[in-house]
């Protein structure tokens, strides 16, 4: 499985929205300054994260997103699946009960692409928000707390 920058940059967003937005909401250009992501392709990636009900819009002065629900309720795999659509690695036949392949009754490889695909989905779904949030802290302390200010 190889993920497009869709899903690369949403985690870096989303990660960077979770760090920011405890006191006040974070508007995209601050965001997109901070991560290096233009604003038009993070305008497009937030609308994604927001229909998946993962993020808020908060419209005025001070507007900007913030998080739908606590960061240790999001998943990595949330996030993904929103913005990337479906994980799996491998798309058997054999393995849909609607579509099936020929021969997919003697086929064993189908256990193989089933246990890939299951161990990504797992993988993606332990990982939580806050976590991420947690790390990007100890290596931001570790590196002198270089974080770009920016003000909303």
């Amino acid at each position: 499985m190889k993920l497009s920058t869709k899903g690369r940059y949403g985690l870096r967003a989303l990660i960077d929205l979770a760090m920011h937005c405890e006191t006040e909401a974070v508007s995209i250009s601050c965001i997109a300054m901070r991560q290096g992501i233009s604003e038009s392709y993070l305008e497009q990636l937030m609308g994604k994260l927001r229909k998946a009900g993962l993020i808020v819009s908060v419209r005025g002065a001070q507007g900007g997103y913030r998080l739908a629900k606590d960061a240790a309720e999001i998943s990595v795999g949330d996030i993904l699946r929103a913005l990337e659509g479906n994980l799996n690695a491998v798309e058997c036949p054999g393995l849909q009960e609607d579509k099936g392949c020929e021969g997919a009754e003697l086929c064993v490889t189908k256990y193989v692409w089933q246990r890939v695909n299951d161990s990504i989905t797992q993988a993606v779904d332990e990982i939580k928000l806050d976590q991420l949030v947690t790390e990007s802290k100890k290596a931001q302390k570790l590196n002198g707390n270089a974080t770009i200010k920016c003000e909303n």
